[in-house]
């Protein structure tokens, strides 16, 4: 072997092992323990996360979809969807880099609002402890305390193997190992987060009732990863009466039923109101106000001093002009006679008016249906066969 050939060996096994050694020396500071909310978040990518929040949708679940879009000015430009009942809301989102909600953005519309709360107040929360500016180690022994009386301190614990259906995408596996953080407050406290991912992928937490037990205060759960615009059509079903509601303060619930079921534009509805305390005990002599907003929260019906002498149902009859999501509140003042005072004793509702069947798709359907019998009577043929039914062939 000449030595012009041993030195060019040399020379291609230095390069290789400085390459190498870049390398991993860029995959190890990758792979540190610091974490914040937004970290990892990449251009064209979409999550879609199932989310219940406490004082969002009257903690009823919803599903949120972001698709990161671009960066414009170190700002990310969100699309964000949300499927509730059984509809889609669509607006677009302005976050920052770590993922703080910018608003006065006139490309979300106002019913969208309240699930930005949610999303704040759950995905975004652990942004009041760990931020870009100031990261925290998955590893440290304490991330502080929450901001509240006897606060509880929240920290990492460890890590452990966490199931979620979404799982796959990141993972590759039914399940991920994750840093799970946790405190303690009347009961146990978990969010599970995968490190560079840019939200955690799960997390179950709660809130104490000022009569005793534990009510969720957020929850949630990574269901997908993909890339490129997301294609989202409406799922879930529309609110059916009765419908029941607990009070701010957990003590009386509140029922709402209405006719007819199946509410469309232009019907005149009957909502019916009744009361009971915590254990279904009808209450007596009951005063309330009833509020009826639809989905731009424009006020379509605001009756004061109401009054319930046996717990209802009490009987209000409502003409509902618009499609959407309307929200119903029914306020306590007083029970026999006894005013609230300063506890806001609420209740909301939310309840979906569905268009009608669209009279142009009606015609097309029909003329299909038409043609469709034309054609059979014509050729002597059934509509598998016309279909590609090749069950009958000889």
């Amino acid at each position: 072997m000449s030595s012009r050939f041993l030195a060019f060996a040399l020379v291609a096994s230095l390069l290789v092992f400085g390459t190498l050694s870049v390398a991993l020396t860029k995959s190890a500071f990758a792979a540190d323990d610091l974490w914040y909310p937004g970290e990892g978040v990449k251009k064209d990518v979409y999550l879609t996360y199932r989310i219940q929040e406490l004082d969002t949708a009257n903690g009823d679940p919803f599903i949120m979809t972001m698709w990161f879009q671009e960066q414009q000015d170190s700002n990310w430009i969100v699309p964000t969807y949300v499927e509730f009942e059984g509809r889609v809301i669509q607006g677009t989102m302005k976050l920052s880099e770590g993922m703080a909600y910018l608003a006065g953005s006139n490309q979300v519309p106002a019913e969208m609002n309240e699930f930005i709360g949610g999303y704040a107040s759950s995905l975004h929360w652990l942004d009041a402890f760990t931020t870009k500016s100031e990261p925290l180690s998955l590893k440290a022994g304490s991330w502080g305390k929450i901001a509240a009386i006897g606060g509880a301190e929240i920290k990492p614990a460890g890590t452990e193997k966490v199931s979620f259906q979404g799982a796959r995408d990141v993972c590759q596996a039914d399940s991920c190992d994750a840093t799970l953080v946790s405190w303690h407050k009347g009961v146990d406290n978990k969010i599970w987060i995968v490190n560079e991912f840019p939200f955690p992928v799960k997390a179950e937490t709660f809130a104490e009732q000022s009569i005793g037990g534990s009510v969720t205060q957020f929850k949630f759960e990574l269901l997908k990863v993909g890339a490129g615009q997301p294609n989202i059509t409406a799922t879930g079903e529309v609110p059916k009466p009765p419908l029941e509601r607990k009070t701010s303060s957990g003590k009386y619930a509140v029922t709402l039923k209405w006719e007819p079921a199946e509410i469309q534009p232009g019907s005149n509805v009957n909502f019916g109101i009744s009361f009971a305390d915590n254990t279904h005990v009808p209450l007596k002599d009951v005063r309330y106000d009833f509020t009826v907003k639809d989905a731009n929260g424009i006020v379509i019906v605001d009756l004061k001093d109401q009054r319930s002498e046996i717990g209802g149902p009490e009987i209000h009859s409502v003409k509902l002009n618009s499609s959407g999501t309307i929200r119903a509140e029914v306020v306590i003042t007083a029970i026999e006679g006894q005013t609230t005072g300063q506890t806001i004793e609420s209740a909301e509702f939310n309840v979906v008016v569905v268009p009608e069947f669209p009279v142009n798709a009606a015609i097309v359907v029909a003329t299909v249906i038409g043609l469709v019998v034309v054609i059979t009577r014509t050729r002597g043929t059934s509509i598998g066969s016309t279909f590609g039914d090749r069950g009958n062939s000889p």
